[in-house]
């Protein structure tokens, strides 16, 4: 990797090597889902052996993450109809029906989520080389937006939990850059291999200290995460997407001085990759270890907001 004084000549470098524009075509708007087919659906479908149903959701409510960085903020839920309206007879409804309605009100990345392929640009440019004002403007992405993802992201789920391989108690310190040979050491510790169309669960435990010790600043602040030189084994597995329990995906504070973010740069405008973060992984590491199993059939289909770069998901793994 170049030193650490140039995250710009490193970004470039990545993103010139690694880069599937125009690889699914000028058109395309799934990025590496496209990896995701009928035939390894089907497989995904048959690794279902005990039929145990495990959400990878952490739950939206006010006690979340979120201090405001961004303007983000964790969900604002109220109640517009309740039961005591329907006790006091206040609703108007006939022969004593009575119900509750609520709202939410959130950004659609304060929680478990989604990156979309609008969501991070490269020198002004979106994913496939698109100019970013021309993409995502005051009426949202109108070329790549989550809704285009609704429906294919159901696959072959693998979970790598370095932290239990690598950490102390199953966790990784904040600052742990996890490299391509952590990846592969885990993989091969678990017995699985990685490849097209999987959607890889990378486990930290840095939500396992998180629920212990209190949010702190996981939203934002240093975490253990994929290094930037895991650009091309992202690149290489040909796997559809990827998703952490950390706030941020990549390690933080980042590897190079006075940067931000800097694979995201690179895996989401130019390899095109689907990201997510925050995810709760501790249930379903917990049952991979118990069985020996880290493979399974998972369904995470976004909310389709028209638009969005972004989105709340429910993964649902099952094995």
């Amino acid at each position: 990797m170049p030193g650490r004084t140039d995250p710009e000549g490193a970004i470039a470098e990545a993103a010139a090597k690694y880069s599937n524009w125009g690889r699914w075509g000028d058109d395309d708007v799934l990025g590496t889902v496209n990896f995701i087919d009928e035939a390894g659906r089907r497989e995904a479908a048959a690794l279902v052996r005990h039929g145990v149903s495990l959400s990878l959701s952490q739950r939206f409510d006010t006690d979340g993450p979120q201090k405001g960085w961004r303007r983000r903020t964790n969900p604002v839920h109220t109640m517009t109809d309740t039961g005591m309206e329907a006790v006091h007879g206040d609703q108007g409804f006939p022969h004593g029906f009575g119900g509750a309605d609520d709202v939410i009100a959130m950004p659609l990345q304060c929680s478990t989520q989604w990156d979309g392929l609008g969501h991070i640009f490269d020198h002004g440019r979106a994913w496939n080389g698109r100019p970013a004002d021309k993409v995502v403007t005051s009426e949202g992405d109108l070329v790549t937006g989550i809704e285009h993802l609704a429906a294919p992201v159901a696959g072959r789920g693998v979970l790598l939990d370095v932290g239990r391989v690598f950490g102390d108690d199953g966790e990784l310190p904040d600052g742990f850059a996890i490299t391509e040979e952590h990846l592969t050491a885990t993989a091969g510790a678990h017995g699985v291999a990685v490849g097209r169309g999987d959607i890889v669960c990378v486990r930290t435990g840095q939500l396992t200290r998180a629920r212990r010790d209190g949010w702190g600043d996981y939203a934002g602040g240093p975490a253990p995460g994929l290094s930037f030189t895991t650009a091309g084994w992202l690149h290489r597995t040909e796997i559809a997407a990827i998703a952490t329990d950390t706030w941020g995906f990549e390690v933080r504070p980042n590897e190079f001085d006075h940067a931000f973010q800097p694979l995201h740069q690179v895996v989401i405008p130019h390899i095109g990759l689907l990201v997510g973060e925050m995810w709760d992984l501790d249930a379903l590491a917990a049952h991979c270890a118990a069985d020996g199993v880290h493979e399974f059939f998972l369904v995470a289909a976004p909310l389709p907001v028209t638009g969005a770069v972004g989105s709340p998901v429910n993964p649902i793994a099952i094995k």
